[in-house]
C-alpha cells in the first residue's frame, strides 16, 4: 500500500491512489487518524484520496482531515494533488480539471511542478451558502464573544467555510487560544476554518490559521483565498495581493465577481509503503 507525501508551504498531505488499495472504497476514520498521526503514523495535515473517476472533471478527489472528517475543498491539497498528477505523468502542460465535494476547479502545473495555479472558484459572503446560522444576509463585520474577548468577524465560502477576523496584530498563540472555540461555535453549523488577518499594505496581508479538523496550520490555500477576498470586500486591499503565512506566501488574484486565482509552490517529500501492522493501532 504505497503512499506519497508532499507539502505546500509546510501544510503536508499524504496522497493515496485508490489503484494501490484494492478493496478500499475509501480510508475509514480510524485508518485516516492513524496514518495522519505524528507519532503513531506517517504524520500529515490530511489525506488526498485520488484520482477518482467523475463525469464532471478529468480527475476526482476526496480530501480527509486528520480527525477523519471530510473537507469540501483545500487549496493546498489541490496544488499538491495537481503536482502528484504531474509527477505520475497523468497531466501535461495544458490546464486540467479536478472535482472535489466543494466544486470543480481548473489547475495548471508550471516550472516542472514548482508552481501550481488553481482557479479556486467564486467566494460568497452569503450566510446560507457558507453556511452561517441566522437570517439570510451578507456576513460582514458581525460580533461574537469567544472566551474572554469580543471579536468582529466576517464569513466567506469558497466551497468550504471560513471565518476571518481582522486585527491590528496577530500571533500563532492567538489562533491556538481561540481557534477551536470559533471552529465549533454555534454560528457555524458545519464548523468553520478560522483566519486571523493583519493588513500589511494594499498588496500584502498576513494570516494565522486554525483549520477545521486539523488545528493550527502553517499555510492554507483556501484560507488565503477567503481572507484575501474578505480584505478586498472591506476595501482594505487591492485585487492582486500576496498572503503571508508562517509557512510561506501564496499569490491571489481577485476578479470583479470575487472569483479567485491562487498560485503557490509544492514540495515532494517522500514515497513509501504503509505496513498492515500500522492499522492494528487505534488513536
Amino acid at each position: 500500500m504505497r503512499f506519497h507525501k508532499y507539502h505546500a508551504l509546510g501544510n503536508d498531505y499524504i496522497v493515496l491512489d485508490p489503484a494501490d488499495f484494492s478493496g478500499w472504497a475509501a480510508p475509514t476514520v480510524e485508518q485516516i487518524r492513524v496514518i495522519c498521526h505524528r507519532n503513531f503514523g506517517v504524520g500529515s495535515d490530511g489525506i488526498l484520496w485520488g484520482p477518482l473517476a467523475t463525469p464532471k472533471a478529468q480527475f476526482g478527489l476526496r480530501i480527509f482531515n486528520p480527525d477523519g472528517s471530510e473537507a469540501e475543498k483545500s487549496g493546498n491539497g489541490l496544488r499538491i494533488f495537481s503536482r502528484f498528477l504531474h509527477d505520475q505523468k497523468l497531466t501535461g502542460a495544458a490546464p486540467f480539471t479536478i472535482e472535489v465535494p466543494g466544486g470543480v476547479v481548473e489547475s495548471r502545473v508550471l516550472q516542472d511542478g514548482q508552481l501550481i495555479l488553481v482557479d479556486m472558484g467564486r467566494v460568497t459572503f452569503q450566510s446560507d451558502q457558507i453556511p452561517v446560522a441566522g437570517p439570510v444576509r451578507l456576513v460582514l463585520n458581525e460580533k461574537f464573544t469567544i472566551q474572554d474577548r469580543e471579536f468582529i468577524f466576517c464569513a466567506a465560502g469558497i466551497g468550504n467555510p471560513h471565518c476571518v477576523i481582522v486585527l491590528p496584530e496577530i500571533t500563532a498563540d492567538l489562533a491556538k487560544k481561540y481557534g477551536a472555540d470559533i471552529e465549533t461555535h454555534k454560528n457555524f453549523p458545519n464548523r468553520i476554518n478560522v483566519q486571523f488577518l493583519k493588513v500589511l499594505d494594499r498588496q500584502n496581508v498576513q494570516i494565522e490559521i486554525w483549520e477545521r479538523g486539523a488545528g493550527y496550520t502553517l499555510a492554507s490555500g483556501s484560507s488565503s483565498s477567503a481572507s484575501a477576498a474578505v480584505a478586498h470586500k472591506l476595501g482594505l486591499v487591492d485585487a492582486n495581493l500576496t498572503v503571508h503565512m508562517p509557512g510561506g506566501q501564496i499569490g491571489i488574484e481577485i476578479s470583479p465577481d470575487f472569483s479567485i486565482k491562487m498560485s503557490g509552490p509544492t514540495t515532494r517529500v517522500a514515497e513509501g509503503i504503509l505496513h498492515p501492522e500500522l492499522f492494528t493501532i487505534k488513536v
